[in-house]
């Protein structure tokens, strides 16, 4: 029976980014179905009494050339972001519009590459727009979309979830209830997947 891989991400995590450049392919060479799961960190930060790795300077200069190891490791591009930390409550919801709408697809790697290839800042709704309208996105329809109460109970509900099931950072994967935080994991989810671990 084939697996599924659930990955809990949100686009101001660098190490979401990174692993989400990975999780395809891991699900293609082991026949898992992949769930990419739009969360709110912040929320879960709040909810479990963690705090970013930002707010620790020591481990935040550590990260940068951390992070451009695993880019060059995956042979992916990577910009660390000079806006970081975004606030990333409508970009989520955006992912969450977009799921319900049918245009993940689309929405999901611009999102990704706007924040961490390109380093744009999308604290600034002009530049949210303009990322939109090059992934072939109604700007507008998003723009209203954001207040809805089915996106914002979609994004509120997997971020409850999230937590519930153990989640304390990302990004977060599960293959049935086991679960895997960060980007350095991955190499056990896809064991998982495989079955070694039951």
């Amino acid at each position: 029976m084939a697996r599924r891989l659930e990955f809990f991400f949100d686009y101001g995590s660098p190490y979401s980014y990174l692993a989400d450049t990975q999780v395809e392919a891991i699900a293609a060479r082991t026949g898992a179905t992949l769930a990419r799961r739009p969360m709110l960190l912040g929320g879960v930060f709040k909810a479990t009494g963690n705090v970013s790795p930002a707010a620790f300077a020591p481990r935040a200069a550590w990260t940068g050339s951390d992070m451009a190891l695993w880019a060059k490791t995956y042979g992916v591009p990577f910009k660390r972001n000079p806006f970081f930390p975004v606030n990333t409550l409508n970009l989520m919801r955006g992912a969450a519009a977009a799921e319900i709408d049918g245009v993940f697809d689309r929405y999901h790697p611009a999102m990704f590459r706007a924040m961490w290839v390109e380093g744009r800042n999308l604290n600034d709704m002009g530049e949210v727009v303009a990322v939109l309208k090059g992934a072939g996105l109604d700007p507008a329809h998003f723009g209203k979309r954001l207040q809805d109460q089915d996106v914002k109970d979609r994004l509120k509900d997997t971020t409850e979830e999230a937590v519930r099931r153990g989640v304390f950072g990302a990004p977060t994967s599960f293959v049935g209830e086991r679960m895997f935080f960060g980007n350095d994991r991955l190499h056990f989810v896809e064991r998982a997947l495989r079955g070694e671990f039951d």
